[in-house]
């Protein structure tokens, strides 16, 4: 699960954008936004880096939030060769 801070998102029009741009990259992609606190929550099969690139293109620059659970998200570092 992906958690990420996008302040250029203020409405619900901005919501169904973010959603449409996800959904392009994993149709079964499951997108949570909040607009108050301008988070979203992406549960997909897509690499952080695609989500960030495809909300980056169409205008929604978005800033991971690390969280208890995902240390992959603060740590760039903290990627194994497979």
């Amino acid at each position: 699960m992906l958690k990420l801070k996008i302040d250029e998102m203020t409405c619900n029009h901005c919501v169904s954008l973010i959603n449409r741009a996800i959904s392009a990259l994993d149709k079964n992609a499951v997108v949570e936004a909040d607009i108050a606190s301008h988070s979203v929550t992406v549960n997909s099969s897509q690499s952080q880096e695609d989500i960030l690139a495809a909300l980056d293109e169409i205008g929604y620059p978005a800033t991971p939030v690390a969280s208890c659970c995902n240390v992959q998200m603060s740590c760039k570092s903290a990627k194994v060769a497979d």
